[in-house]
Order: C-alpha cells, then structure tokens, then sequence
C-alpha cells in the first residue's frame, strides 16, 4: 500500500470498441510492422519515440509528456487466456474476471462493498456515461451513474416515486435477455434507488469547481472534467468510471482518420485531466487505469483492423512509477495466435497490482484468484 495522507481513489477510462494496440504503442524498431500493416500503419519518422523499439502514436504528445516526466506506465500485451472477439464477452470479462463463465459481479462493485461495506456513502463509486457498466455491478452496492452533473442520473426527472419505480421495471426488462431476470431485478430492487439518492449531492459539484485548464468538447473529455469536479468536491468518492462514447475505437473501416481523432482528443483529455489535479494539488492520491476489450488484428484489412487481441493499457498518476511493462507480444508469424497478437501480461495482474499497492484491498477475491504483480507502483 502506497503511503499517502488521503484515501487512494481509483479512475478508469475504457476505451470502447477494442483499441489497436499496433497503431497505439508502435513497435516502430521492429521491420515486421511494417510487413504486417500495408495501409494502415504510422509511418516511422512520425512515431513519438519511447525507447528505440517502440512509441506512441504522433497524436499521443499530451501522454508521450507524461510518460517522459515518469507519471505514466505502459503496459504491454495486456489479455486473458482463450481471447474472445467478441466485445461483449471480451468486456464481461474485464468486468466480470470471469474468463470461463458469465459473472454475476463486477470487480470495482466488488471493491466498493470492499471500501464501504455498510454503503454508507452513495458516493463511493460514479459512474459518468449512459448506463451503468457491469464493472460496477453488484447487487447491494449503489453507484450513481450520471449522464452530466447538471441533469443527474437515470431516470431522475420522474419526480413521482411509483412512477419511477415502473419505469425502472421496464427499464430492467430491457437487460434481462443478457444476464438474466434474476440479477437484473436483484441488482434494482436493492441498489437502484439508494443509487439516486447521490443527485443532490453531485448537483453541487460543478458550483463549487474553478479551472484554468479548458478541456476539449468531446465527451470523454468533459466526463474527465466531471470526474475531477467529482474529485475536489470531496465526497469521499472512490472510484469513478467512464467511457469512450460507444464502440468508438472499434475502427473496421477509416482507421486512419478516425484514429487520429480519438487519441488526439483522448490524449488531451487525460493531460487535461491531470494537470486540472495538480492546478488543485489533488493528485497525490489519485490513479487512473486507461484500459480496451482486446486489440486489433495483427494484419490490416485495406482501410481499418478487425477484432483481435492482446492490447495494451496505462496507469497514470502522481504515485506510478513510469515506464514500460510487461512485453510486446511477438510479431513473428509462427508466434501469432491465429494472426492475433498472443497475450503477454494478464489483465487480472494489472488490477491485482492495483488493488493490493494502491487502494489497499485483498485482491484474491475480487479478481477470482492469485496473479503476479507487476512494479508500477
């Protein structure tokens, strides 16, 4: 556990879709990157260099900054035995860490009845974005999902209490075809009200925030800036989440255009975002885990990249120790998984290292098992 006056607080950004770690971290040293990938590829005089080997994509300068200042880690060939191209069974299973079966509870839901085992506070976890991602998912842990703190939650403008309560029937409806009645229903019955309890109090946040910094206008970067007024209001919020809009990164087609866009603006948002904490002095007890579902294919498809594996992530903060972990999974043919990537790092040792160095919880239970930790904190 890391030494630090105030409470660890854990963010996560999940880049939905399934980002190409290729094209993110490019190994732009190694000859067979560019034998692999004809059109969509970053020409090597444009990578921002990391060590020789491997660098960032040229739209990454905010995050190449941090890294050189030693605040942010690398970590490489991040994945799971059996990898899945699916995004929703790929996804469960970052939420979930339950590789072989359907889970029933998310691992940061896990964390929070951890942290507040009572449910004291309403406030432990957030949530910015549509909908409640099934990392936060545990039946008896409220966490407020919010769509913006000026027009909080779900389904918060039906003042009527029994009409709320028949709209959150239907609302469960819609997701019981995925993961059954049963935990839909426990899951509302229990939680989904205590949950909005939380709309007065992060309505506050936003009056009592000042920042120089001036965030961008796309959506994960005013969720960051939410995350951060989250932060300073100190409501003794633990964890927060959010999420890249919808499959954003899920490039089969236009990747190079549409690349640039997302990491221009995604790497803009997390500089923004870290350096709206150190204007606050408010970093210090801060990480925040920037992670996809899988890569992408190790081969183009003409314009864009399909579904594949073994990605990359990054940890970010005031307390990480910078640099590059784990190893770049191998290029050469007879080392690919069916012209995946193979996986190198484990995903459940990303967060086992989190959870027993940072926030300082028992990480066996909450990642279903034992995993080598890594030295980023």
């Amino acid at each position: 556990m890391t030494s630090t006056k105030k409470d660890p607080v854990l963010v996560v950004l999940q880049l939905a879709g399934g980002n190409d770690a290729m094209n993110t971290v490019v190994p732009h040293g190694n000859p067979r990157y560019y034998d692999h990938r004809k059109n969509v590829v970053v020409p090597q005089d444009q990578v921002l260099d990391l060590n020789g080997e491997v660098g960032f994509n040229p739209n990454m300068g905010p995050m190449k900054k941090l890294y050189d200042e030693g605040n942010l880690a690398v970590i490489q060939g991040v994945g799971y035995p059996t990898g899945s191209r699916s995004h929703f069974r790929s996804m469960d299973i970052w939420h979930t860490c339950e590789p072989t079966k359907v889970g029933d509870e998310g691992w940061l839901g896990r964390v929070i009845r951890d942290l507040d085992p009572q449910g004291e506070n309403v406030l432990t976890g957030v949530n910015f974005g549509r909908g409640l991602p099934r990392a936060l998912v545990t039946p008896g842990v409220p966490v407020a999902s919010v769509g913006n703190l000026e027009t909080y939650g779900v389904l918060t403008g039906i003042d009527d209490v029994d009409q709320r309560l028949k709209a959150l029937d239907v609302f469960s409806k819609v997701y019981s075809p995925m993961i059954g009645t049963g935990p839909v229903m426990d899951y509302l019955a229990q939680t989904g009200l205590d949950a909005l309890k939380g709309a007065d109090i992060l309505s506050a946040a936003p009056d009592m925030y000042s920042s120089s910094v001036e965030y961008g206008s796309d959506t994960v970067s005013q969720y960051m800036r939410n995350i951060v007024q989250t932060h300073l209001a100190g409501f003794g919020t633990r964890v927060l989440y959010t999420t890249a809009p919808f499959n954003s990164f899920d490039t089969h087609a236009g990747q190079m255009a549409a690349h640039t866009r997302l990491w221009s603006e995604t790497s803009r948002a997390i500089g923004d975002f870290y350096d709206d904490l150190q204007e606050h002095n408010a970093g210090e007890n801060v990480m925040l885990l920037v992670f996809t579902e899988f890569g992408r294919r190790v081969k183009d498809n003409g314009s864009g990249t399909d579904h594949g594996a073994g990605g990359h992530c990054f940890v970010i903060g005031d307390q990480v120790k910078g640099g590059l972990y784990g190893e770049y999974p191998s290029l050469e043919e007879n080392k690919l998984d069916e012209g995946d990537l193979q996986f190198s790092t484990d995903f459940r040792s990303v967060y086992s290292t989190i959870l027993e160095k940072w926030m300082g919880v028992d990480a066996k239970p909450i990642v279903n098992g034992e995993f080598e930790q890594l030295a980023f904190v």
